[in-house]
């Protein structure tokens, strides 16, 4: 069964809707439009949410020292893997302070993910997603740039109900 945590709804209400919009202007709904975002790469390159417009995005917040984090892993890198071809971009979002930044990369490599891992050391993006900053926390965007559902960690069944919900929304 998909996992709408309520606290994340409540979230979305600091979500602004577009450019130029007041924050007054955000929906209390998993319907709001994502703020944009750009936070950088291992590699160090800048890479934005907008980079993506029209393709479905899924959000993955985690930390190194996140042991259900490191669980989930395998099941965003399958969904990669099988999905990524059809329109799905999975970015992983690395939440560590500076100090456990070389934890990083050797935890990726274990665990054998491909997809985008980008740095949020200050928990900036984090906390406009998901105010209370708990991990795992995904955020599945449609193409619209519309916030289609949220997942607080993958229990069990939700990776089969996220994988029909980034199906259905890839076929719009």
């Amino acid at each position: 069964m998909r996992s709408i945590v309520s606290s994340a709804l409540a979230a979305v209400t600091v979500l602004v809707l577009a450019a130029g919009s007041s924050p007054a202007a955000a929906a209390p709904s998993p319907a709001g439009v994502a703020i944009d975002f750009s936070l950088r790469n291992l590699e160090g390159q800048q890479v934005s949410l907008s980079q993506h417009k029209g393709k479905v995005v899924l959000v993955n917040f985690w930390a190194t020292w996140c042991i259900p984090c490191q669980v989930e892993m395998p099941t965003l890198q399958r969904l990669h893997t099988e999905l990524g071809p059809k329109g799905l971009v999975v970015l992983g979002i690395a939440t560590d302070d500076p100090r456990q930044e070389a934890l990083i990369k050797p935890i990726v490599k274990a665990k054998g993910v491909t997809y985008p891992i980008l740095r949020d050391p200050d928990t900036r993006v984090v906390s406009q997603f998901n105010p209370s900053k708990s991990l795992p926390f995904s955020a599945l965007v449609g193409k619209d740039g519309k916030i289609a559902s949220v997942y607080a960690g993958l229990k069990p069944g939700d990776a089969e109900a996220m994988h029909a919900e980034i199906l259905a929304l890839l076929a719009k």
